[in-house]
């Protein structure tokens, strides 16, 4: 950093701008690649610029390597050429942001090069880049500067931009079914949609506490009572909870609302967006993802949750005691201490079955106490319509038929009080207000947007499918 001080120093000395504002770029170095046998031909001039990746070469010539968002380029610098620019170029470092002027050909070995004329300083960059920066592996570097693993790693940026062509093509698939985006609030006076412990803040203007949202469900099915048909909302939650491979405390869902419809329509909802998420948008019908090779092929593998609990453990989990289930859960290595009875329940079942789920399955028919805002099922009182989409033993999607009963609704939650379930203090009256002004049959859907992303994009961790994921302070 010293001497890159110095180098600015000097710079400034001889009138060069380290920080200039803008520079007027013709062309890309990709549309330099697609047009070169036009612009060597013509030998049009072109203005381009990009971060200093590499300088090769000494006496009189110069190769370098730059880089901009669209990729690399490498650059040629003759004293002859330049003149005093030439001596100008020594102040620059690897780092640093220049902008060229020049025309294109190509080397003996066959490499589109640009032949510059004029060079300028954009960006004096006060820090080295770190040793051996070209792959960086550091993973803990990676995630807590992730310029610099973008910088590294190109195909860290390539990554990055698949995730957002797949999110926009998630967008057009509910845009084209006639749904509505829409946004709901972030900070709640009572959070809900969800078991989970909550983010807690101040509203100073309103002198109140308030919460970070642990999802959008009450306030999308708010808008269904409402009038609207068909919602969805791309959001950020938050759950002051653990962090792991498949956890981060804020995350990215989806949620959507469909009218007059049940969690069987939700399933043909949520298999038509993978297929035109894998064949349309990926161009395949298999993925890859751990090592383990996933085939898309509809309709979906259905378990009931019940069914196959039971035979694991050998007796019904619905009317065991809790002590019973402390047992199984100590068995297995579960910290059941904080743990409600229905959080057991699910647990047990996350351990013993879902972790070993490989082809995209549809868990359906939960216990009714694990689904407060689900519909009792048709055929089982002690079970509600409810589905989740596990890959790879992954959970991705969480589906209901939405209980609509204002009467049966207060029970439920009375019982999640009763039952302690985690961070649930009150029950939302306005809600259930909503729900008594009537709100037809309706289907309900999450989808972890992130765990997604993982799957369908082969990446081991949460971590890598999110910018800036959460890390303790550095000492």
């Amino acid at each position: 950093m010293e001497e890159r001080l110095k180098k600015l120093q000097k710079a400034r000395e001889k009138g060069i701008d380290p920080y200039p504002y803008t520079f007027d770029r013709t062309h890309t170095f990709s549309e330099i690649r697609n047009c070169f046998d036009t612009l060597s031909e013509s030998q049009e001039a072109v203005k381009c610029c990009g971060r200093i990746l590499t300088i090769r070469g000494h006496g009189k010539t110069l190769f370098a390597t730059l880089s901009d968002g669209s990729g690399k380029m490498q650059i040629y610098l003759r004293q002859d050429r330049l003149g005093d620019t030439f001596e100008s170029f020594k102040l620059f470092d690897l780092g640093d942001f220049v902008g060229i002027a020049g025309t294109v050909f190509k080397t003996k070995t066959g490499e589109i090069t640009v032949m510059v004329d004029d060079v300028v300083l954009l960006c004096k960059a006060l820090r080295p880049l770190p040793e051996k920066w070209h792959g960086l592996k550091d993973v803990e570097i990676r995630y807590r500067k992730r310029y610099l693993d973008l910088i590294a790693n190109p195909e860290v940026r390539v990554f990055f931009t698949r995730r957002t062509t797949v999110m926009d093509a998630i967008r057009m698939f509910f845009n084209g079914r006639g749904f509505i985006e829409v946004e709901t609030p972030i900070l709640q006076p009572i959070y809900g949609g969800g078991e989970a412990r909550p983010f807690e803040t101040r509203y100073n203007a309103l002198e109140q506490d308030m919460y970070l949202r642990i999802a959008d469900e009450l306030y999308l099915k708010r808008l269904i009572v409402g009038g609207y048909e068909k919602v969805y909302e791309v959001c950020k939650d938050f759950r002051n909870e653990g962090i792991d491979r498949f956890h981060n405390p804020e995350f990215s869902m989806l949620e959507a609302y469909q009218a007059y419809t049940d969690y069987e329509g939700i399933m043909e909802l949520v298999e038509s967006l993978l297929e035109f998420l894998m064949k349309d948008v990926l161009g395949k019908e298999n993925i890859t993802f751990v090592e383990q090779n996933v085939a898309f092929r509809r309709p979906f593998k259905r378990l009931k949750f019940v069914d196959a609990i039971n035979e694991k453990i050998g007796y019904d989990i619905m009317s065991a005691p809790e002590n019973r289930l402390n047992e199984e859960c100590k068995k297995v290595g579960i910290d059941y201490a904080m743990l409600s009875y229905a959080a057991k329940i699910d647990k047990l079942f996350a351990e013993h079955i879902q972790k070993k789920i490989v082809e995209p399955t549809y868990v359906v028919d939960h216990p009714k106490i694990l689904s407060p805002f689900a519909k009792t099922h048709k055929s089982d009182e002690r079970c509600v319509e409810r589905f989740e989409l596990v890959i790879c033993g992954i959970e991705l999607a969480n589906a209901f038929s939405e209980l609509n009963d204002p009467i049966e609704q207060r029970k439920r939650f009375e019982e999640q009080i009763k039952q302690k379930a985690v961070g649930l203090r009150e029950i939302d009256e306005d809600f259930l207000e909503a729900l008594e002004y009537g709100m037809p049959p309706t289907g309900g859907l999450g989808i972890g947007l992130d765990r997604l992303f993982m799957v369908l994009l082969d990446q081991p961790s949460i971590r890598d499918v999110i910018l800036f994921p959460q890390l303790r302070k550095e000492k």
